[in-house]
């Protein structure tokens, strides 16, 4: 399984290192690996992304984040989280909130572009978003009942390593990640990859809301990397999502992503669902951040 997974990786990152002619940016279709596509300068996007999956040893739950994402500058977007879930012949709670912040550190197109992400996460266990995969993070982990669960606080402190290119209309990112409890615990680290393209790269003439253009295919695939004590794909889990995002010209963006379990340790379906939408020049008109963003 551990051969199958390296396999796996490399051939995403290889089938999109063989097309070499840059392209367009377009938005990040993405529910857990991040590219370099910021946030607009003063826009904020709202977003609700609820989560279904099934769980052995567990009820199946419906999870959900609620985010609010800010462009502050043409380099700088920062986002707040706020978490819950419900689970099948258990409860439904909030677990906890999230305020992460990305820098693009190159702030013109290269073949590869670097964004650092940091985030600080103040949620309990029974957070069952997977927003990400990190250390030995399993199914096993999402079986215990809310009531227990709740209980037990985790403050945790994350940052990414996203590389991302553009070239003939697709994106390749690839996201390293090292995330640690604050309560003396060793780093985890995990990562996710993630391709996507339009249906199409030239707009059509005439406006339209169901235009090839405004359909991105992809496939990203996230798992763990054990932690400090122990690197490697030992008792790790590993997930791979195809998806589909619809995004109508007046704000409004649609995803959807089935996700599968490459191993034991992992969930053996997840579906994630999101919609947003995008409110442009808010911080202009509100005077946000001393207004026009850069």
């Amino acid at each position: 399984m551990s051969r199958g997974i390296r396999i796996s990786v490399l051939s995403l990152i290889v089938l999109a290192s063989l097309m070499s002619q840059k392209a367009q940016a377009q938005e990040r279709p993405f529910f857990i690996t991040y590219n370099h596509q910021m946030e607009e300068p003063d826009s904020l996007e709202i977003a609700v992304n609820p989560i279904f999956g099934t769980q052995r040893g567990g009820g199946a739950f419906l999870a959900s984040w609620t985010e609010l994402e800010y462009g502050v500058k043409g380099w700088w977007t920062t986002e707040f989280y706020l978490d819950g879930q419900g689970t099948r012949n258990d409860s439904a709670i909030f677990t906890g909130f999230r305020w992460e912040n990305r820098l693009r550190l190159e702030r013109l197109e290269h073949r590869i572009n670097p964004v650092l992400y940091m985030e600080f996460e103040s949620i309990n266990e029974a957070d069952k978003t997977l927003l990400e995969v990190v250390g030995h993070d399993g199914e096993a982990d999402h079986a215990v009942p809310n009531d227990q669960a709740r209980r037990v606080r985790k403050r945790e402190m994350e940052i990414k390593l996203i590389l991302s290119s553009n070239f003939r209309g697709f994106n390749l990112a690839e996201n390293i990640i090292a995330e640690k409890n604050l309560a003396n615990s060793p780093w985890e680290f995990g990562y996710s990859v993630g391709i996507s393209r339009p249906l199409a790269l030239a707009a059509s003439p005439d406006p339209c809301s169901f235009c090839r253009e405004n359909f991105v295919l992809g496939v990203e695939m996230y798992g763990g990397l054990g932690d400090a004590q122990g690197l490697g794909l030992r008792d790790t889990s590993h997930y791979i999502a195809p998806l589909l995002a619809w995004m109508h010209p007046r704000g409004v963006t649609f995803r959807v992503s089935p996700t599968f379990g490459l191993n034991s340790n992992s969930h053996r379906f997840l579906l994630r669902f999101g919609v947003s939408y995008e409110i442009p020049g808010l911080g202009r008109r509100l005077g946000l951040f001393g207004g026009e963003g850069r």
